[in-house]
């Protein structure tokens, strides 16, 4: 007999998704910090949601969402962040610098997104898309 989840809740991430996703975020974090981001936070957390990686980058602190798949046969990984998601990014990036003063002697701002592919195939890609908006 199925037992449906009470409203409201989720079911609990599998284990092999979960590592899958930590697996891409150590590796958008190592690839930024490539790139000349200062990975400042990591699955920040509040009340509101998670950023999965916070930067500085060229003077700029910016909001990383990270999106890793095994490969595109449910489409791209950006194409996970739809414009509700991006305004929720946006919410929790202002929650952030709320949290942070100390970003205020920056120039501003951004959310960016990184996508991790790790075809069945082997090898490994890695994209970002900077400054995207809702």
């Amino acid at each position: 007999m199925e037992h449906a989840a009470p409203a409201g809740t989720r079911p609990q991430e599998s284990s092999a998704h979960t590592a899958l996703g930590r697996f891409g975020e150590d590796v958008a974090a190592r690839w930024l910090q490539d790139q000349g981001y200062e990975i400042v936070d990591r699955n920040w957390r509040c009340p509101d949601g998670e950023l999965d990686l916070v930067a500085i980058h060229q003077g700029w602190w910016v909001a990383v969402e990270v999106k890793t798949r095994r490969g595109t046969g449910y489409g791209h990984p950006f194409e996970a962040i739809t414009g509700r998601k991006l305004r929720r990014l946006y919410r929790l990036a202002q929650l952030w610098a709320i949290a942070h003063p100390e970003t205020r002697r920056l120039a501003g701002w951004r959310v960016d997104a990184v996508s991790v592919l790790l075809p069945a195939g082997g090898g490994l890609s890695v994209e970002v898309l900077k400054d995207i908006r809702p």
